[in-house]
């Protein structure tokens, strides 16, 4: 039985917790950090685990196996590399740090200590995404010739002291929104031949909105991800993908394959109910990533195999990109 920390209890790490219910044979959360007493409260209530003032009060003070880090983005290579130094396993949300700088530091720390550490890239772990990924890895119909992925929201004024409108503590929409896309479409299909940008920015110049053009020889492939959208305006990822054989289309939340010859089809498999809404506040269209992603890494601990997919060398590559984009678009933020 894994024991594991959550240092951060807001509305991804209620969401995290509501997964490892779901695995009591494998995993039992027993302590929770958050510095705000309500979110405290929250988590005791929930998991009856030990709570914690602060990160560094749990990792100092809990007997632990793991930690799950779901605090802003600016704060995830600082405790994820104090938790490595403790010998513990760590999963930390996405995007892994807040810039390739700071991904050096927790590549050299995870070298230092050979720490297990999984990134939550939950993307890669979703139903539809992972459908397209199965399509392009076993050649069924052949040759991806174009494809075009959205990722679009209202501005996110839900967390914590508004931390996602400080680009100091989130990277903007590029890095914390666009790297979903950007990391999956590296996941798919490599890194790039070329790359194109453009952004949109708020007033205060931090950007708002990118748009990335990927070139792997003759196929291109188009990102869009933006935060700038009314609030009446609903939280919208989709993708349209073209093979020689069929389209691959996720719209309006139903996943759709248009063969060349024959009628179009929806893939089965289970899929939560697309309004599904948690008491966290966080509403997810379809899938069980979240699941998905934490059991694998659980799994994966508790028997002691090496975790293959989203891992931090990785992750920290998506990041670099993200970067990349940015200064094409003249928006990297320093």
């Amino acid at each position: 039985m894994i024991k594991l920390g959550l240092i951060g209890f807001g509305g991804m790490g209620e969401v995290h917790a509501n997964c490892y219910k779901k695995m009591p044979d494998l995993v039992q959360v027993t302590a929770i950090a958050d510095l705000r007493a309500e979110r405290r409260d929250r988590g005791e209530e929930l998991l009856g685990a030990k709570v914690y003032e602060s990160a560094q009060e749990l990792l100092d003070n809990a007997e632990l196996d793991a930690v799950d880090i779901c605090l802003p983005t600016y704060l995830h290579a600082e405790y994820a590399i104090k938790a490595m130094e403790k010998g513990l396993a760590v999963f930390v949300e996405k995007p892994v740090c807040i810039n390739s700088a700071e991904g050096e530091q927790m590549l050299e720390a995870q070298k230092r200590t050979g720490a297990t550490l999984q990134v939550g890239h939950v993307i890669r772990f979703w139903d539809e995404y992972m459908y397209l990924k199965q399509v392009k890895d076993s050649g069924i119909y052949g040759k991806l010739l174009s494809g075009s992925f959205y990722r679009l929201s209202a501005n996110p004024d839900c967390g914590w002291e508004n931390w996602f409108n400080d680009p100091q503590k989130s990277g903007s929409a590029a890095l914390d929104l666009h790297i979903h896309d950007a990391d999956f479409i590296r996941y798919l299909m490599g890194e790039p031949d070329g790359l194109e940008t453009v952004a949109r920015r708020c007033d205060n110049g931090v950007i708002s909105g990118i748009t990335a053009k990927y070139y792997y020889g003759d196929t291109q492939i188009v990102a869009e991800g933006a935060w700038d959208f009314p609030k009446s305006f609903p939280f919208r990822m989709e993708f349209i993908v073209r093979f020689e054989g069929a389209t691959v289309a996720y719209e309006q939340k139903k996943l759709v394959v248009y063969p060349v010859n024959g009628e179009a089809f929806t893939p089965e498999f289970s899929v939560m109910a697309a309004d599904e809404k948690k008491d966290s506040g966080i509403s997810v269209p379809g899938g069980d990533g979240y699941e998905r992603e934490l059991r694998y890494f659980v799994e994966h601990l508790s028997g002691g195999e090496e975790i293959a997919v989203a891992t931090l060398p990785d992750s920290v590559e998506s990041v670099r990109l993200v970067e990349k984009e940015m200064n094409l678009a003249g928006g990297i933020i320093k």
